[in-house]
C-alpha cells in the first residue's frame, strides 16, 4: 500500500517538473541590449567656485621725477613696446647738453696736463726740473682722465633718464585704470596706469585643506563658465592654509582660445577630487533595477541566459556607477529590456 502511494507521488512530481520545464521552454527569448562590466577608476568630486585672474596685472609708474606730457587712456589696447607714458623732456635735454659741455671741458683739461707732463719728462732728462714737479703734473693728468670717465658716466645716467621718461608696454595688454592726468608733476614711484595682460589667464581656486593630498600639480581639473567646459592643468599648488577659511590656493592654466569668452575677475566652477582614484567594477546606470528588497542587475551568461544578481551600489559618474556583487570584469549585463526577465530565461542580444 505504501509503495503504491509513493509511486503515485513520484509520478505526480514528474508531471509538475515536466510542466514547468515545458513552460520555461515555451517562453520566447526576449530582445535586450547589454553593456560590459568594466573596472575603472572613479573618484568622488565636489564643485568649488574659482576666479579668473590675469597672470600679469601691473602698476605702471613714472620713470623719473617730472611733469607728465601724455599718457594712454583707459581701455587702450597696447602691443609690447607701445608708448604708454611720455614725460616732459626739456629739463633732461638741458642737462644732457650741459654734461656734454662738461665732457668737452674735461677733455681740454686732460690734454693740457698731458702736454705738460710730456714737457716735464723731457726736462727731467737734463735735470731742468724737479722730480716733485714731474710727479705732481702726472697726478693732475691722471685725475683729469678720471674726471672724463666720471663725466661720461653722468652722461649715461642722463641718457638713461631720458629713456625712462618714455614708458613702454612690457607686454601686450589693455589699460584698465588711469590714476592721474597729463600736466601733473609726479615722482618716479607714483602709479600712473594699470596694465592688464588679457592673453594669459589663470584660474585661482581655494580648496579645503582636507583635500590637499588629492590635488597634484600637472593634473587636469574640469572648469565650467559661460557654457564653456575645459580641462585645465594645475600649474601651481600652494600648500599654505588660510587660518580662517582652512583652504589652500590652486592655480590652473587657461587656454588662449577662451580669451574671447572669459575675462579676468569672472567666476568659474571648478570640479576637484575629494578622494583617491580607485579602480572598481562599474556598470551603466541603466543596468540597475531598483526594488524594495534591494538593487539588482541582470547578468547574461555565455548561453544567453538571464541571471538576477543582487548588488551594492557605490559612487559613480554621470553614466556609470561602482558596484559590489557576484560579477567580474568583462561580464555582460542588460541595460534595456531587463525588467520583466525571469531567472534562466533565454535572451536575444541586440
Amino acid at each position: 500500500m505504501f509503495t503504491r502511494i509513493l509511486m503515485k507521488g513520484l509520478f505526480a512530481g514528474s508531471i509538475v517538473l515536466l510542466s514547468q520545464t515545458s513552460f520555461a521552454a515555451d517562453i520566447p527569448a526576449s530582445p535586450i541590449k547589454v553593456d560590459t562590466v568594466t573596472k575603472v577608476a572613479l573618484s568622488a568630486t565636489t564643485d568649488l567656485m574659482g576666479t579668473l585672474h590675469s597672470r600679469s596685472h601691473i602698476q605702471v609708474t613714472a620713470g623719473i621725477n617730472g611733469r607728465l606730457e601724455w599718457l594712454a587712456e583707459p581701455g587702450t589696447y597696447a602691443n609690447k613696446g607701445d608708448i604708454l607714458v611720455k614725460m616732459d623732456l626739456l629739463p633732461l635735454e638741458l642737462k644732457l647738453a650741459e654734461q656734454k659741455a662738461q665732457i668737452k671741458r674735461a677733455e681740454i683739461n686732460t690734454a693740457y696736463f698731458k702736454n705738460e707732463w710730456d714737457r716735464l719728462q723731457k726736462l727731467r732728462k737734463t735735470n731742468s726740473t724737479s722730480q716733485y714737479q714731474l710727479d705732481q703734473t702726472r697726478s693732475q693728468y691722471e685725475l683729469a682722465q678720471a674726471d672724463i670717465e666720471i663725466a661720461h658716466l653722468k652722461l649715461q645716467q642722463i641718457e638713461d633718464q631720458i629713456n625712462r621718461a618714455t614708458v613702454k608696454a612690457p607686454f601686450e595688454g589693455v589699460i584698465t585704470q588711469r590714476m592721474t592726468r597729463a600736466g601733473t608733476d609726479v615722482s618716479r614711484s607714483d602709479v600712473l596706469l594699470k596694465l592688464l595682460d588679457t592673453k594669459h589667464l589663470e584660474v585661482r581656486v581655494f580648496v579645503p585643506i582636507k583635500y590637499l593630498a588629492y590635488i597634484h600639480t600637472g593634473n587636469p581639473l574640469k572648469v565650467v563658465a559661460n557654457d564653456k567646459k575645459i580641462k585645465a592643468q594645475i600649474i601651481a599648488k600652494i600648500p599654505s592654509a588660510d587660518p580662517r577659511s582652512q583652504t589652500f590656493e590652486v592655480r590652473l592654466q587657461v587656454p588662449q582660445v577662451l580669451n574671447d569668452y572669459w575675462a579676468a575677475g569672472q567666476l568659474v566652477k571648478v570640479t576637484v577630487p575629494v578622494q583617491d582614484n580607485q579602480a572598481k567594477l562599474t556598470v551603466h546606470r541603466d543596468a540597475l533595477i531598483l526594488r524594495k528588497e534591494g538593487t539588482y542587475v541582470i547578468k547574461v551568461d555565455a548561453d544567453n541566459k538571464a541571471h538576477k544578481l543582487l548588488v551594492k551600489v557605490g559612487q559613480g559618474t554621470f553614466e556609470r556607477v561602482s558596484i559590489e556583487g557576484d560579477l567580474l570584469d568583462g561580464d555582460k549585463v542588460a541595460i534595456r529590456g531587463a525588467e520583466r526577465l525571469t531567472e534562466g530565461q533565454l535572451v536575444v542580444v541586440n
